[in-house]
């Protein structure tokens, strides 16, 4: 139980913000303080509910940097990280090694769940094992966990077998989450651009048998370009044909959309994932999140990995998020993109008890010091959680109501420990 009190500003959900006091019992917010309770004094911060990253790869957190991988087209990009993951040897190991950097750096960035889509399964590799490797790094860090079993070029009956096994061998419940909320599965094709309708059919059919949502990107420039070269029509095209324009389907990136498909996809009710620290970089373009969001489809916000982004840090893709939005439409004011940050990326993952603070809510939760000479002259102090500084860490992060960062620092390992495990498995 946690009494947080004294708080500048709390952002309870995207429309709502307050001052004042917060309280935690059972691993929910409630409306009351508790008896007994430890009190944390958030003078002078603000609180919001934790960041969700609804689109990362984890795995990726070993490759940042490499080169022949910057600046460069999708064809170059793609034999430069294969060349490396083949180097490094993907094995349940390196799964948990280059996850526990990840979710740490997550957690250190305020973000408390992340959606992790795995795209790298070398023949003969233990599938299980990578996955139940990369749930253990969340859990034992605190986090919460969206595992996605993605597929790359995979062979379909191999991924689909390979996701049956995972959804049987995870501790998972009722729409693929487990009973405690900390780890959910998902399944998704990398998109048109890489699987056949064969991948999306057969991974769809394991969704179906086990609740799980479904998630996939389209319609970055390479997506566009292949899907007409091989196909002769456009991705949403295809993802209809094959039955994943569907509510229980998220889609990442979606920057070359025209106004006819944004109506489609608002018709068909899926969800959606901007991921502007990987598309801008990519040289992908800009979503138009303005326009997707005025036709009803919910965005989230997610980083994509450490190949096209090297840093998972969320609140400072939010930032780009905000300063980029302008170029496709209305600018988007910072309440709103934290509000994707939080809440949009909770309901694309079918997880509306994430993202916002309202009694009943899951207390997963962040406090950032705006004290400092960062905010200093800062007239909105929930605006500037991204106009100002934000590259900032929490002060703290509460997960499920349990203290997983305190004053700036990871309650359940030491950072240099994860950075030493990493050198010594990846040899830099």
């Amino acid at each position: 139980m946690l009494s947080l009190t004294g708080a500048e500003a709390i952002l309870i959900d995207p429309r709502t913000v307050r001052g004042g006091d917060l309280h935690v019992a059972d691993g929910a917010i409630v409306e009351e303080p508790q008896p007994a309770a430890e009190s944390i004094d958030v003078t002078g911060c603000v609180v919001t509910a934790g960041l969700v990253n609804a689109h990362h790869h984890l795995l990726q957190s070993a490759f940042r940097t490499l080169p022949g991988t910057r600046s460069v087209p999708m064809a170059e990009w793609l034999p430069a990280m294969a060349a490396a993951y083949s180097t490094a040897v993907v094995d349940p190991e390196l799964a948990s090694v280059a996850a526990r950097v990840g979710v740490a750096e997550g957690l250190l960035s305020g973000v408390t769940t992340v959606a992790d889509h795995h795209l790298t399964w070398p023949s003969g590799t233990d599938t299980v094992g990578i996955a139940q490797a990369t749930a253990d790094a969340a859990r034992d860090l605190g986090a919460r966990l969206a595992f996605v079993r993605g597929a790359a070029r995979d062979d379909p009956d191999e991924a689909a077998t390979s996701a049956e096994a995972i959804a049987q061998a995870l501790p998972l419940g009722a729409g693929g989450v487990s009973a405690d909320g900390m780890l959910q599965l998902a399944v998704g094709p990398a998109g048109v651009h890489s699987d056949g309708e064969a991948t999306f059919r057969l991974l769809g059919e394991v969704a179906a048998r086990h609740g799980l949502r479904r998630r996939t990107q389209a319609s970055e420039q390479v997506d566009v370009a292949i899907a007409l070269e091989r196909f002769g029509r456009r991705p949403l095209d295809l993802l209809e044909e094959w039955g994943w324009l569907a509510p229980d389907v998220t889609i990442a990136h979606l920057c070359g959309v025209t106004d006819h498909e944004i109506g489609r996809l608002a018709a068909s009710g899926v969800t959606a994932t901007h991921a502007p620290g990987c598309d801008v970089m990519m040289g992908w373009g800009v979503a138009p999140v303005a326009a997707l969001r005025d036709a009803g489809i919910v965005v989230g916000l997610g980083t994509s990995g450490g190949g096209s982004n090297d840093a998972g840090h969320l609140l400072a893709d939010a930032r780009l998020a905000m300063q980029v939005s302008g170029l496709l439409g209305p600018a988007l004011a910072a309440q709103d993109v934290l509000g994707m940050a939080t809440e949009g990326s909770a309901l694309g993952l079918g997880r509306p008890e994430l993202g916002n603070l309202r009694p009943g809510a899951a207390a997963d939760l962040c406090v950032w010091d705006v004290s400092g000479v960062a905010d200093a002259g800062v007239a909105d102090p929930v605006g500037g959680l991204l106009w100002a500084s934000p590259g900032r860490r929490p002060k703290y992060v509460i997960v499920a109501g349990r203290v997983v960062v305190r004053d700036s620092m990871l309650v359940g390992a030491d950072e240099h420990d994860l950075v030493a495990a990493m050198r010594a498995r990846i040899g830099r």
